[in-house]
């Protein structure tokens, strides 16, 4: 009896990794893309704790899920402040700027 229970569920686990890689190829929203990449890497570190590699699951988690997908998202901050026409250069420049004005302001009220 439980052995047809762990087919079933490991038979719904193939068909939503194979959906979800479907789907994340075929996105074009950039940011849903990676949401789904997240989803796959966790859904994948369980597929393979069901193979016994519990080490390659942590792998998995870790590095498909934990760090890759950050780094994605962060990438994807960098490129839409690239289509916006800022710079992080930009960005620090004006903070110079800033903080100059901030340093004279004082010298000039006293």
């Amino acid at each position: 009896m439980s052995y047809s229970i762990l087919t079933f569920f490991d038979l719904i686990l193939v068909l939503t990794l194979l959906s979800l890689s479907w789907h994340l190829l075929n996105s074009e929203d950039i940011f849903k893309a990676v949401v789904l990449f997240i989803s796959f890497g966790l859904l994948m570190a369980l597929a393979w704790v069901r193979m016994r590699a519990p080490d390659v699951a942590l792998a998995e988690a870790a590095l498909g899920a934990g760090l890759t997908g950050p780094l994605f998202l962060a990438a994807l901050r960098r490129m839409n402040r690239c289509h916006k026409g800022e710079r992080r250069l930009d960005i620090d420049e004006n903070r110079d700027g800033d903080n100059e004005k901030k340093m004279e302001q004082p010298h000039q009220r006293a």
